[in-house]
């Protein structure tokens, strides 16, 4: 790794690395499981506010607009006021806006409270990044990012599960209450531990960058708020979300021309001429466009289709995030120091693509072990993309560009799995609507199947006592509900495959790695 300038570049930090590693890591646990955890309490949300579905859901379109845009400025903000400042005015922001939360009395209340804690938020994941680079050598790293997997990779799937479970057992207002404890504890650990290198202080106050900084909220307020919102309001058929959209645009295309050209730019675009950190973004980009895509339909399956609860469905994703916990450790430690790092990804992705060709086996009476081992089968591949991404990404970084780095990738991964949940919610309906067309030519009454079918289900409901007036629409009711379950699975298959397609692409881009052993980068091992 390249340090900072002359007495700068020796620096270490004065406590153990991996009380460091493990406590900012808590952090970053904290606000990534809070973006999935809400997700299943928003019934209970609206129905104690009085207020509708529809409503409730700003709830998470407000944390996810003012997380978006803290996001990428999280470096300029923490060379404002200093990385460890800045850190514990986020961890103190987003304690306090939680127990606000908690203590809601309207939903106008709670859509504000929300937007703090968002706001607080988004300097958490940045800024745990950048201090395990900074903390860490190269030829440690591979093992303190596994422990950042644990907040990544993990938080997502657990927080459905936890979420039904004290949504179920005790009160909505508890998912956030829990945040306290763990948000003290943190502040003062982080106060007590953590400590800026030479090239992180605060140093001569930086000039402002109105102008990228008004096209960034203006593109990711409004990217935010059409893949939250686009569902709901049916896409581009709304003017609502049009106009979102054409601000998405503006500001997100104004944000590149602007930062690539301004002297001081809020944010340095600059960081992706490093060939490994682009290729890095791209390749989080991919796995998080997967992981959120898969951690959300197979809750939807199991719920919608096969008539789970909020906290089996999460136990559907549970085995998967244990087979990670696993897998993560022993990757970094016995596969990235002997292994190219592209050949690690390309792997990955491989594994990926498979497990999700594997869940093509998807029907109705499918049962949970099935389920539960079709998740598994995709969390391999996983357990091989993000460490070993995240280790090479920085591999070429300067010290000093390691803040700005750290907001862009995790911006791209955070994107990218709005994205992913927004865009296989859309295909499940879409797809849903096609497989029903299709099963629906099969109905007529010249189709034998359809006739043997109906015939069956006929005779049943008669030695079941059913009325002989009610025993043709009654089956024809059957059949239709049948038609219209087959139909979803198959959407769910067809989006599956989808995203196997996505992972088996992204492995050619994974040879774009330099060739070297990320565990050996530090002595230029190739």
């Amino acid at each position: 790794m390249s340090q900072a300038p002359g007495q700068d570049r020796g620096w270490r930090p004065r406590h153990n690395p991996w009380l460091v590693a493990l406590t900012v890591t808590l952090v970053a646990f904290m606000e990534v499981l809070d973006t999935t955890i809400v997700n299943v309490a928003l019934p209970h949300i609206a129905g104690e506010l009085s207020s509708s579905q529809d409503e409730a859901t700003w709830t998470l379109t407000s944390y996810l607009i003012a997380n978006g845009i803290v996001l990428p400025i999280s470096g300029f903000l923490g060379r404002l006021f200093g990385r460890k400042c800045y850190f514990l005015v986020c961890i103190g922001g987003f304690t306090a806006s939680s127990f606000l939360c908690g203590t809601a009395t309207s939903l106008g209340e709670l859509i504000v409270f929300r937007l703090l804690q968002g706001f607080f938020g988004g300097g958490l994941q940045p800024n745990q990044q950048s201090i395990i680079l900074d903390t860490f050598p190269p030829d440690q790293r591979a093992r303190a990012f596994a422990i950042t997997a644990v907040a990544t990779v993990v938080a997502p799937v657990l927080g459905p599960t936890l979420g039904g479970w004290i949504t179920d057992n005790y009160s909505w207002r508890w998912i956030f209450f829990i945040n306290v404890p763990i948000g003290l504890f943190t502040f003062f650990a982080v106060l007590q531990l953590v400590e800026d290198p030479p090239w992180a202080k605060r140093g001569a106050r930086p000039n402002i960058d109105f102008i990228g900084l008004g096209f960034i909220a203006l593109g990711f307020g409004a990217l935010q708020v059409v893949l939250d919102r686009g569902e709901d309001a049916d896409w581009f058929a709304s003017p609502f979300i049009r106009l979102f959209a054409v601000l998405a645009a503006i500001g997100l295309v104004g944000a590149v021309y602007w930062l690539l050209y301004a002297r001081r730019p809020i944010v340095d675009l600059r960081v992706l001429a490093d060939r490994n950190f682009a290729v890095g973004s791209l390749m989080i980009f991919v796995m998080a466009l997967i992981l959120y895509s898969s951690a959300v339909m197979l809750p939807q399956l199991t719920q919608r289709q096969l008539g789970y609860t909020a906290l089996w469905a999460g136990l559907v994703l549970s085995p998967g995030a244990l087979v990670l916990g696993f897998l993560i450790p022993l990757v970094g430690r016995f596969v990235m120091p002997y292994v190219q790092t592209r050949l690690i990804v390309a792997f990955g992705l491989l594994s990926l693509g498979l497990a999700f060709l594997y869940a093509q086996n998807l029907t109705p009476q499918l049962d949970f072990y099935t389920l539960a081992k079709i998740r598994m089968a995709q969390t391999i591949g996983l357990a091989f993309l993000f460490v070993p991404i995240s280790t090479a990404a920085y591999l070429t970084l300067p010290a000093e560009q390691n803040a700005d780095a750290a907001a862009l990738y995790t911006m791209f991964r955070n994107v990218a799995g709005s994205i992913g949940i927004a865009v296989s919610t859309a295909l499940v309906t879409t797809r849903s609507q096609v497989r029903q067309a299709y099963l629906t030519d099969h109905l007529g009454p010249l189709d034998p199947g359809f006739n043997d079918t109906l015939h069956q289900v006929e005779q049943s409901l008669t030695a079941m006592g059913v009325a002989p007036s009610q025993v043709a629409d009654t089956a024809l009711g059957w059949v239709n509900q049948t038609l219209i379950n087959q139909a979803a699975v198959l959407a769910y298959t067809d989006v599956f495959l989808y995203c196997a397609a996505l992972a088996f692409a992204g492995v050619p881009f994974a040879f774009l790695f330099s060739a070297r052993r990320a565990a050996g980068a530090a002595a230029g091992v190739d």
